[in-house]
């Protein structure tokens, strides 16, 4: 082989193994932040769930207190029918079923939050599997590319490019999901 065509492809080599740094890093970058992004969606939901939980036990808190007093409502009106005491606690149970039914909506309102934050995570976890799967195979064709420069053999470059561009592919996919 002469000397240019050495020099020839030992500057693709060189120029393939820039891009393939380039897109390792920012498959890196873009791994990350979907990695930060799964972790804070976590975190969010895991807050959502414990206020649910709170919502939920205060409204049981309101169903007992209800329970109660229709209790003891039923007992005063076989007693005293018309006693001033029967309308309050008629206005306290209806009061209660009032709190009952808004705890019961802010609950709805509270899961609804907690499932989008798990559909986000789920989703950036995805993303991040491919981009992370990118990156492995791009240090690898890296590593190929750096041995075929210190070795001069054409062959192990171009396996490196193949290798290369598997990990391109997976790079792009963390954008597109494509497969």
């Amino acid at each position: 082989m002469s000397e240019e065509k050495k020099e020839r492809w030992l500057s693709y080599l060189a120029l393939t193994t820039v891009i393939l740094a380039v897109s390792a890093t920012l498959s890196t970058f873009w791994g990350q932040r979907h990695s930060t992004r799964a972790v804070l969606n976590e975190i969010k939901a895991s807050n959502q769930w414990s206020y649910y939980q709170a919502k939920k036990i205060r409204g049981y808190f309101f169903e007992v207190q209800k329970e109660a007093v229709e209790t003891e409502l039923l007992k005063l009106k076989e007693q005293t029918p018309e006693a001033p005491v029967v309308k309050k606690l008629e206005k306290q149970a209806e009061e209660f079923t009032k709190k009952i039914a808004k705890w019961d909506e802010d609950r709805d309102k509270i899961e609804s939050d907690a499932r989008k934050f798990e559909q986000t995570r789920d989703a950036s976890l995805i993303h991040g599997q491919s981009f992370g799967v990118g990156v492995i195979f791009l240090q690898m064709a890296i590593l190929l590319s750096s041995i075929a420069a210190l070795m001069k053999k054409i062959s192990i470059w171009i396996f490196g490019l193949i290798v290369g561009i598997v990990g391109v592919v997976y790079f792009a996919n963390g954008f597109l999901l494509f497969m």
